[in-house]
């Protein structure tokens, strides 16, 4: 609103607060190159962590089967929960090498769920043991989903880690050793 001083008109100029409405989208059209960049690498990343959290686990669940073989002389545990516990003693039933997260249903963690099978006949029933063990395992990982992996893995008796492009479960240690290895 103009203003009359010394008898001249002057124009008061009032501060502009806030943004024009083509800079507030230029910001939002720079974030959204940034998340279009930043999310992929993102999502990538996160999955190859979650790849190497599994390949760990199936080491991890394929130590603790040969540790309890040769502790309990029970062959090869009966289950992945045999290798569980959260007990300060243990058992041929709950021998606490692995962790209760792995060792109890659903056998999820890290966007993978594992899963074991015993294989090659039942050994004999070690002393003070529930259920025999058997003579050979497969210990296997499947992502949950596309955004946990894209690869399953898998484990025998040799100790070899192998792995599946599609994802698929090894149905057996013949499929799981004529998988490619890591």
């Amino acid at each position: 609103m103009p203003s009359k001083t010394n008898g001249q008109m002057q124009k008061t100029e009032r501060p502009q607060g806030g943004f024009s409405l083509i800079e507030l989208l230029i910001v939002v059209a720079i974030i959204l190159i940034i998340a279009a960049i930043a999310i992929p690498n993102f999502l990538r990343s996160r999955m190859a962590a979650n790849e190497a959290a599994a390949v760990e686990n199936v080491r991890t669940i394929t130590t603790a089967s040969v540790i309890y073989s040769s502790s309990w002389g029970n062959g090869y545990p009966p289950s992945l929960a045999s290798l569980g516990g959260t007990g300060t003693t243990s058992t041929c039933d709950l021998s606490n090498l692995l962790d209760p997260v792995i060792a109890t249903a659903p056998y999820k963690k890290s966007g993978y769920v594992f899963g074991y099978t015993g294989t090659s006949g039942l050994a004999p029933l070690g002393g003070g043991c529930g259920s025999p063990g058997f003579l050979g395992y497969v210990v296997t990982a499947a992502p949950t989903s596309v955004y946990a992996g894209t690869r399953s893995f898998c484990s025998s008796e040799p100790g070899v880690i192998h792995y599946d492009t599609t994802g698929a479960v090894a149905a057996s240690s013949a499929a799981c050793s004529a998988l490619p290895s890591l």
